[in-house]
């Protein structure tokens, strides 16, 4: 599975594909160069419980971590991530 980023101006998202479909998404806002918000987390219905929202999830932990970005996660899914697993807070706003 390839989950690759794309940011334009103040918007981006994270994507996950399997060949040619595509596995899901996740949205963010930038308010600032050095802070995102994460705002939606979907993944198509066939690949759902195959870990796909974390995937996309941990890639965009992993661009902010060499961007030096700080991420509010305001979408459910990604939320509920950051209270789960302890390997990420170091890019969590406080």
């Amino acid at each position: 599975m390839e989950v690759f980023i794309r940011e334009k101006e103040n918007r981006g998202y994270a994507m996950a594909r399997e060949g040619e479909a595509r596995a899901g998404a996740m949205t963010f806002r930038k308010p600032s160069e050095d802070h995102i918000i994460i705002d939606h987390t979907e993944v198509e219905p066939e690949f759902k419980g195959q870990g796909v929202g974390k995937k996309m999830l941990y890639k965009i932990v992993e661009w902010a971590r060499e961007e030096g970005i700080k991420i509010t996660p305001l979408c459910p899914f990604a939320a509920a991530m950051f209270k789960k697993l302890d390997d990420i807070q170091d890019v969590l706003k406080k």
